[in-house]
């Protein structure tokens, strides 16, 4: 969707790491998932489609074992969807997937609650604040693929969430997001609002990045 220069790249890389932090996915192995995503969409071979699976927690698990083989090789993908799938930052990842960070990330967190959490409620949210980016992912996948309205028939269940997607910063305007693959604006028609669309269009004009034409 976008291109940057080689300091930049690095830095959104790194970033990457640290927003995430406990939740941390390798972006080649997502990538590659992310791929078969939109060719398989909501088919059998579909690494997170919400109509295989009897609830949103063993698509999870599966998408999550699928991940691990990819990393692992013990399952290789088809060619196609491994093209290009640049940077690569095999220091980080390896440092970023180990379960020591994992478990310092979590030390991190829990600190954070034990310090500012006005009382002990509060702390039922430290396992979501553990696992973010599974239930990203798990709100995306499932909702965006089941729940709201289409703009266009891409021959899957995407559908646009809004507007709850907005909390996900238009992520779950997934019908859209299917029919124009390329585009870093998900939303199309004139009520639709991606927020990340906007921050890259800034982005892109104080030349951080620089859009691609999708």
């Amino acid at each position: 969707m976008y291109t940057t220069g080689t300091k930049r790249e690095k830095l959104f890389y790194f970033l990457t790491w640290f927003t995430q932090g406990s939740s941390f996915l390798i972006p080649r192995a997502y990538a590659v998932m992310h791929r078969m995503h939109h060719v398989y969409s909501d088919t059998e071979k579909d690494p997170h489609s919400p109509h295989f699976f009897k609830d949103v927690w063993h698509m999870m698990i599966h998408t999550r074992l699928m991940y691990n083989n990819f990393l692992t090789g013990k399952s290789l993908p088809e060619p196609e969807f491994t093209k290009d799938y640049l940077p690569v930052w095999a220091k980080l990842d390896k440092f970023g997937d180990h379960m020591i960070t994992r478990i310092a990330w979590v030390a991190v967190y829990t600190s954070i609650y034990i310090a500012f959490a006005p009382n002990a409620w509060w702390f039922l949210l430290l396992p979501v604040h553990i696992l973010i980016g599974p239930v990203q992912g798990a709100i995306v996948n499932w909702c965006g693929h089941k729940y709201g309205y289409s703009n266009f028939d891409n021959g899957d269940h995407s559908k646009n969430s809004e507007p709850f997607g907005l909390f996900l910063l238009g992520e779950l305007f997934q019908n859209n997001h299917h029919k124009f693959g390329a585009s870093p604006n998900f939303a199309k028609k004139w009520f639709e609002l991606d927020p990340t669309y906007q921050i890259m269009r800034f982005m892109s004009f104080t030349r951080i990045i620089k859009l691609k034409k999708a």
